[in-house]
Formats: structure tokens, C-alpha cells, sequence
């Protein structure tokens, strides 16, 4: 369980529905919740070496992803001081708390959605 002084706030406080809104707000953003599952797949991952394993993605889109990401405290990035310097992702302890989560995402998605094909590859 992560500790109470992780903990994030909600917006709709005293409803029933609350704690699934604002978990829904907190990854529902379409590249969100795939970069948490590569994180979670992968482990650390640098910028361009995380841009690989998400694809589809921009590299400006990405940047936008990871800052909104690590702003709700769910990724840490860290400065590794090699040669080059370089920047590695990873999963801070609330982050790695949505792996049930994903993980039920991708099995119910498995289950009730059909492949994706190249004409149309999104829901409606």
C-alpha cells in the first residue's frame, strides 16, 4: 500500500463514483496509460529508448506525457551521469501501484475488443 503522504488529491469529494473519476482523469489520457505499461514492462528507459517502445508517438507529444506524468508524482526522472549525461524514466512507488490496474486493462481489452486493423484501428 503506498502512504497516506502519496496520496493525490480528488476533485469530487464524498461521492461513491469519485475514486474511479479521478483515477480515470489521472491515466485516462490516451498515451498515459501506455507509457506507465512500458515502464512497467520494461523498467527504466530513456527518452528515445521509451519513444521506441511506445511508437506512433512524437517526440513533443512524449515530452508533454512524461512532465504531465511525473507532475502527478507516477514517474521520477533522473539525470544519469554517464558520457553523455542522459535522462532515464522510471516508475516512482504510486506509479508501480497501477500495475494491477494495467494489467486488467490489458486483459479485459484482450477479451472484448477486436484486433485492430489498418483501415480501422480505433474506437468510435
Amino acid at each position: 500500500m503506498v502512504e497516506s503522504t502519496e496520496q493525490l488529491a480528488v476533485w469530487c469529494a464524498g461521492e461513491d463514483w469519485c475514486p474511479v473519476t479521478s483515477t480515470a482523469m489521472l491515466i485516462g489520457k490516451k498515451w498515459h496509460t501506455v507509457v506507465l505499461h512500458r515502464l512497467l514492462a520494461n523498467g527504466p528507459l530513456g527518452f528515445n529508448a521509451l519513444k521506441e517502445e511506445v511508437g506512433g508517438i512524437s517526440s513533443k507529444v512524449l515530452s508533454d506525457v512524461l512532465e504531465d506524468l511525473e507532475s502527478k508524482h507516477l514517474i521520477q526522472r533522473e539525470i544519469v551521469n554517464e558520457k553523455p549525461v542522459r535522462v532515464e524514466y522510471s516508475l516512482t512507488e504510486l506509479g508501480e501501484s497501477l500495475e494491477p490496474v494495467i494489467q486488467e486493462m490489458a486483459a479485459w481489452g484482450q477479451e472484448h475488443l477486436m484486433p485492430a486493423t489498418d483501415e480501422s484501428s480505433s474506437i468510435a
